[in-house]
């Protein structure tokens, strides 16, 4: 078989993840065709060479080559982009504000169907919430709480450079022992510190919210923990989580202090690394890195 067949079906598949993915929005797709991608230049690459004949090398030699060439343009490319939102006026710890507009759930048919879902399961907004993470540009999230007010659920709505939207969940709870669980499925890298008295555990191939709502509880049981009712304002406890992560991160060196941040930016250059480090292992593995 020519071996020019198989990499246009690649490419053609690769197209077609890309429309699909407009439409859905899923982290899973996006990993998929990244490798895709990554193949697609390995061996096209490799392919176009020899056609052309630039080089005498044997074929594993040039795609080995060029697999490692896309390693390198990638590091390369997410360095500048996170060099630039580290100089970049945009904050890190956006704070939140009440959303008024009453567009905080989008009326496509699969987020109508998570609503479905959190009313069927006895899930109540208490508040609809946005935050500015860049010009004219809005995180759009909707707090629930389950029937006892112990599992606070927030539901964020993630614009995707394609325009299409991503939803990911977050489950706290604040424990009578001191301690607050927090389950998520979150794809967007932080690569900074927690609170000491935050479990955090982040799962971003879990895309069921079910899933991810047993997981939770399941996480508390195992723990042999007893969950203390919610009695905070989600607006309030939500910007005091921001303000402690980032002071924080400005304590333990994953942020510079401020005196030193109009000159170097926001981020350190550890910090960058980390940032770096996790935004890869999300991209091409879902993988959330433990510190």
């Amino acid at each position: 078989m020519n071996p020019d067949y198989p990499i246009v079906g690649a490419i053609i598949l690769s197209l077609v993840l890309l429309q699909l993915n407009q439409r859905r929005g899923s982290p899973v797709l996006a990993i998929f065709n990244r490798w895709l991608r990554w193949l697609i230049f390995a061996f096209g690459g490799a392919a176009v060479v020899l056609d052309l004949e630039w080089s005498a090398r044997p074929y594993p030699v040039l795609v080995a080559a060029f697999f490692l060439g896309w390693f390198v343009l990638e590091t390369l490319y997410n360095w500048l982009a996170i060099h630039a939102l580290s100089v970049s006026p945009l904050p890190l710890f956006p704070r939140f504000t009440l959303n008024h507009s009453g567009e905080e759930w989008p009326t496509q048919a699969r987020f109508l169907k998570i609503r479905d879902w959190l009313r069927a399961n006895r899930f109540k907004q208490v508040q609809a919430l946005k935050a500015e993470v860049g010009p004219g540009m809005h995180l759009r999230v909707s707090i629930y709480q389950d029937a006892d007010a112990g599992v606070r659920l927030q539901v964020t709505f993630l614009p995707q450079g394609n325009g299409a939207l991503s939803v990911c969940y977050s489950l706290s709870t604040n424990t009578v022992s001191g301690h607050r669980y927090v389950t998520d499925n979150l794809h967007l890298p932080f690569g900074g510190f927690y609170p000491e008295n935050w479990l955090v555990s982040r799962n971003p191939w879990r895309r069921s919210l079910a899933g991810l709502v047993k997981l939770h509880r399941n996480r508390l049981a195992r723990g042999n923990e007893m969950a203390a009712p919610w009695t905070t304002d989600p607006l309030n406890d939500l910007n005091a989580q921001q303000r402690e992560l980032e002071q924080i991160n400005t304590e333990l060196g994953f942020l510079f202090p401020h005196a030193d941040r109009e000159e170097y930016g926001k981020i350190s250059h550890e910090g960058r690394y980390r940032v770096w480090k996790e935004y890869w292992l999300l991209s091409y593995f879902g993988k959330s890195v433990r510190y």
